[in-house]
């Protein structure tokens, strides 16, 4: 049974030791409500997992159920998910439709997780919001006496900023599973699932258990959206889409992607959806999953829209999107002028779509891998699928406790044969991986969203 969390760390990524938010505390500047109010968000324990959703219910009764406020997009998957949703979005806005996004974890800034129409959470409206909630917070925990954890209490204040900004339709990401995760108070319209993989032992030691725990989503009636699957996760969802009357569009089947061309800032795609074919799309996303995602995310708007999709709305949607921390390309960010490449590959899953992708994207370059991965993630298998497609390896820590040392990397790394520099703080990792890196070799910074958010802050990257 999973609990209610996330796919990603258990601390949001920029979180500072004492449970401030790093991005506030870093700049010296930050308002003093704003920073109270992270502080006493963080204080519910990101690592606090529990299953059940019985607070997170009684939270949203409490607030006047602002889950019903909005239909929904819901997104679950091993990987991709945060991508899937702000596609979704980002589509949806172009058709006129007014959208929300909850996706986890952040980057830098706590705002990050919750959008509408593609603009983070404000620092004063997170304030305002986490001050509506109070009430309805202390109302719930005394009632039930137990604490509401920090992944439900941002759900609820998610939902409510989407009822009270009247968001249409919100695209709506897992923080772990699905089933007894928190955001599943919403019984959305069309659930998407993206591929199915072990990951967290939480939610079974088979893909069969975890397709179970992630097709938990599907809503009476619903549209599901499914990716290519294993085998046995395809059987799973179809069987829980038939005890609950839903209707499954398949990826190759009902959507695919037509044809894809890499490009300098990108790809050119065509995608179907049906019987609609729409071509030279510009999706400004690398790696053939990043294809992949779009042709969902595609698939999962039609079933939305009762209009039927617009296809000069695709274009434009499409072309907007943009993830940080995801194949993200920062040109130029070193002292010889070497790209560095931030994604947040947390997986052996992700690590080998990652690995994919350089070779594909970045050919005929020297590769200076950075990386920096949870200890309690399989960091083996995500250094054997790295390792053939780079050069050089420079391992450092992300900044939480649950980050694997740079010498238990390292020693991974020589296992393999490899030699690796182990060097604690991501910047003096940066800085090492940099100065031998020229104008036409590559950095990548991967191994945990953590380190790509202290990436950012370290390049001098703005919060998008």
């Amino acid at each position: 049974m999973s609990a209610p969390g996330r796919e990603g760390p258990p601390e949001p990524d920029g979180v500072a030791p004492d449970g401030s938010d790093g991005a506030a505390s870093r700049s010296g500047s930050a308002d003093h409500a704003y920073d109270e109010a992270v502080r006493a968000l963080f204080s519910r324990r990101p690592d606090r997992m529990v299953p059940g959703l019985g607070r997170i219910r009684a939270l949203c009764t409490a607030l006047g159920e602002p889950q019903r406020a909005f239909r929904a997009v819901h997104v679950t998957g091993t990987n991709g998910k945060t991508t899937l949703a702000s596609l979704v979005s980002a589509l949806l806005v172009a058709h006129g439709v007014r959208a929300g996004t909850y996706t986890s974890p952040h980057l830098q800034e706590v705002g990050e997780r919750v959008r509408v129409d593609g603009a983070p959470l404000g620092r004063e409206e997170l304030v305002d919001t986490l001050a509506r909630l109070r009430a309805p917070l202390a109302e719930v925990e005394a009632a039930r006496d137990e604490m509401v954890t920090f992944f439900e209490t941002l759900t609820a204040l998610a939902y409510e900023r989407f009822a009270r900004a009247g968001v249409e339709i919100a695209a709506v990401e897992v923080g772990m599973g699905g089933r007894w995760d928190a955001t599943n108070v919403v019984d959305a319209d069309v659930a998407v699932i993206n591929p199915v993989r072990l990951d967290h032992a939480e939610l079974g030691s088979t893909v069969g258990e975890v397709a179970g725990e992630k097709a938990g989503i599907i809503a009476d009636g619903a549209t599901v959206v499914s990716a290519a699957q294993e085998p046995e996760a395809a059987a799973v969802i179809e069987a829980e889409a038939r005890a609950r009357d839903a209707t499954v569009l398949r990826a190759g089947t009902d959507f695919a992607v037509v044809r894809r061309t890499p490009g300098p800032a990108g790809q050119q795609v065509a995608l179907r959806s049906g019987d609609l074919v729409i071509d030279d799309i510009t999706l400004p996303l690398r790696g053939a999953h990043q294809a992949a995602n779009a042709a969902c995310a595609l698939a999962a708007v039609e079933a939305m829209l009762s209009s039927g999709l617009d296809p000069d709305a695709v274009h434009s949607g499409f072309a907007a999107v943009r993830c940080s921390g995801r194949l993200e390309v920062v040109r130029s960010a070193t002292p010889r002028g070497a790209p560095v490449v931030l994604d947040g590959a947390h997986n052996p899953a992700g690590a080998a779509a990652l690995a994919d992708a350089l070779v594909r994207e970045f050919p005929a370059r020297r590769r200076t891998l950075v990386l920096g991965a949870m200890g309690d993630k399989d960091y083996g298998g995500i250094v054997d699928a790295l390792l053939p497609v780079c050069d050089r390896i420079v391992t450092t820590q992300a900044p939480t406790g649950r980050s694997a040392p740079p010498d238990a990397l390292a020693k991974q790394a020589r296992l393999a044969g490899r030699d690796a520099e182990p060097i604690a703080d991501i910047g003096g990792a940066l800085e090492a991986a940099g100065a031998s890196a020229g104008a036409e070799d590559l950095v990548v910074v991967t191994g945990s969203l953590y380190l790509v958010g202290a990436a950012r802050d370290a390049l001098g990257l703005p919060v998008r």
